[in-house]
């Protein structure tokens, strides 16, 4: 073998070795190896929208537009099978969001934990777990707990696993959240995990934010203050 295939030999096994011992930097112990590149690389998933900005993913209701159903009519399913009535959270805002945790935007469950860790005195978080799209949560409701709290820290409700699209299957919130004849505008439904919605103190559905948009976003935050 020439002196130049060996020097090619020697850089491959010292970038081989570089790459194993930063995979098992990445590898976290409670996670599987996708979970655990997605949560390394969360951050630069989210630059797109940092430079380039995320308007196009925010609905407001500029017109201050009021339900057509009352919101706090409704409940739904606590993960643990209690009973969520969300009746119970009026005079406070609360930020509804479908949850999934092999996306490669779960890195949300941190911020949100955080937002409701700022905000708690007047904000309810509720995730709504959802194997809509790509079948990125496929884990039943007590995974999908265990899941949140050693990785994220979730503190938060989290909902029963439920669909969250349009159809049949839809549960009632997300229905409501996307059905202008109750809501009052917004036909919005989740475009992918991770889709927000706030509704104020009233009842009323002020905001839709998709993916994209951090809910450390500027617009979610001025909306609590």
């Amino acid at each position: 073998m020439s002196i130049t295939n060996n020097k090619w030999v020697k850089r491959f096994c010292i970038v081989a070795t570089i790459a194993a011992i930063a995979l098992l930097c990445i590898k976290r112990k409670d996670m599987t190896w996708r979970q655990s590149i997605m949560k390394t690389v969360y951050s630069a998933i989210m630059l797109k929208g940092k430079v380039f900005g995320t308007s196009s993913g925010i609905l407001l209701n500029e017109k201050k537009t009021t339900p057509i159903i009352p919101f706090y009519n409704l409940t739904t399913t606590a993960n643990n099978g209690t009973s969520i009535n969300l009746n119970d959270f009026k005079g406070k805002k609360i930020l509804l969001v479908n949850t999934a945790s092999d996306c490669g935007y779960t890195g949300q469950y941190s911020e949100l934990e955080e937002l409701y860790q700022q905000y708690k005195n007047k904000l309810v978080v509720i995730g709504f777990p959802a194997n809509d799209f790509k079948n990125q949560e496929s884990k039943n409701d007590d995974a999908i707990a265990s899941f949140c709290k050693i990785n994220y820290g979730v503190t938060f409700p989290l909902a029963q696993k439920s669909s969250v699209i349009k159809g049949s299957q839809q549960n009632e919130v997300f229905n409501w959240l996307s059905d202008s004849t109750k809501n009052g505008w917004c036909n919005q439904p989740p475009t992918w995990n991770f889709s927000k919605y706030l509704v104020d103190e009233n009842g009323m559905l002020i905001g839709y934010f998709s993916k994209d948009v951090s809910p450390l976003n500027e617009k979610i935050i001025r909306a609590l203050q």
